[in-house]
């Protein structure tokens, strides 16, 4: 074991080169979006039923070129809600942004919402959408794998290298290479990661980590063949057996009534002192006191923090002054690559619903996520 020592707008010019292809979800040698619980939203001829779907992130010129891609779907943008609620009645899909309690209930045609980031654990106290059996709901969950398990893999970096101290140093212009204020650097081969939550972003993250020369553990709401490169896979019962015999803890789990607070003063008892943990999942996963607590009194090593609660932090809080904290303003799903495969499930789920095809991404409502 070791020892001690908070998605931006996207730009859709890519979608608009891309209308005139074939639809397809594989491009670029890459997955698109998930089959798993795909339905289809609504019954149509394919192709030919006229359709309306509401926008709130296309201008005119966006909308214009997406005529190619399903010559029976018709996409407005409403300028407000206002105008929103007019179409309302007519609307047979929309963004989220749109999707107010208000709008759901004059909205007897409506059969699919689409979210415009992964997380929605907002819109699951939302019973208008969470409960109406009619409407499919889907996400942007797994476009930002990737470029996620990257700012993991930063940040344990950065806290097991000490590297922020070196950038300090070398902001003073000073060659320190020990000293009260540096230990001697950690290796990650052969040490033990825990990814929970073995969804699309802790997929990306177990990869790294194994390439990384690590044991990879994860767990998983349900049971599933683990893939090659995770070690050993267990269900989230298990999770507290597995704590005190892994070195960094990554959080990966979706913010639901079962996630929330899961990481609190009876976890970190249970971790090795001097661990790692990571959290890219949601701040309300963690106990903001319990891990402060943790990171004080040497049970946590360091800690990197993409996202927080409360979020934003406050300036005054005092997770800010804890040396051992590393904090990035929710930020780790920031790339070209996240835009790009956004742009790309964006485009194949509207295809899809013009055609009558089952949708990428379906979120289970009842699992809320």
């Amino acid at each position: 074991m070791f020892a001690s020592a908070p998605l931006r707008s996207v730009s859709l010019i890519a979608l608009l080169a891309a209308c005139a292809a074939p639809s397809t979800e594989i491009e670029m040698g890459r997955p698109i979006g998930s089959t798993e619980g795909s339905v289809v939203a609504m019954q149509v001829e394919a192709g030919k039923q006229p359709l309306l779907f509401l926008a709130s992130r296309l201008g005119d010129n966006e909308i214009a070129g997406l005529a190619n891609l399903a010559p029976n779907l018709r996409i407005v943008k409403p300028a407000s809600r206002a105008e929103a609620l007019a179409l309302a009645p007519e609307a047979h899909g929309v963004e989220v942004s749109w999707a107010t309690p208000e709008f759901l209930a004059a909205a007897p045609n409506l059969h699919w919402v689409q979210a415009t980031s992964a997380g929605v654990d907002r819109y699951m106290n939302m019973p208008e959408l969470r409960y109406n059996e009619q409407i499919v709901f889907t996400n942007m969950q797994g476009m930002h794998g990737p470029t996620i398990a990257d700012h993991v893999m930063g940040m344990l970096l950065v806290l097991t290298r000490d590297l922020r101290i070196h950038a300090q140093d070398a902001r003073r212009g000073q060659w320190q290479r020990g000293g009260s204020e540096v230990f001697e650097p950690i290796a990650l081969e052969g040490r033990t990661m825990l990814v929970v939550g073995l969804g699309g972003i802790g997929r990306e993250v177990a990869k790294r980590a194994k390439g990384f020369g690590m044991t990879v553990w994860a767990t998983k709401r349900t049971p599933t063949e683990p893939p090659s490169y995770v070690d050993r896979q267990e269900t989230s019962d298990q999770l507290m057996a597995m704590l005190p015999e892994t070195d960094v803890i990554v959080l990966c789990v979706p913010l639901t009534e079962e996630t929330r607070g899961m990481f609190g003063a009876d976890a970190f008892a249970a971790m090795t002192p001097g661990s790692y943990l990571i959290n890219i999942a949601r701040g309300p996963v963690v106990d903001t006191d319990a891990l402060m607590l943790a990171l004080q009194n040497g049970t946590l090593a360091g800690a990197g923090l993409d996202v927080t609660d409360p979020e934003p932090l406050p300036a005054d809080h005092p997770l800010w002054q804890i040396p051992n904290a590393l904090i990035t303003p929710h930020v780790a799903a920031r790339s070209g690559l996240t835009s790009d495969d956004w742009t790309r499930l964006y485009r194949e789920n509207l295809h899809r619903f013009a055609m009558g095809n089952p949708l990428l991404n379906v979120v289970d409502k009842q699992a809320g996520y």
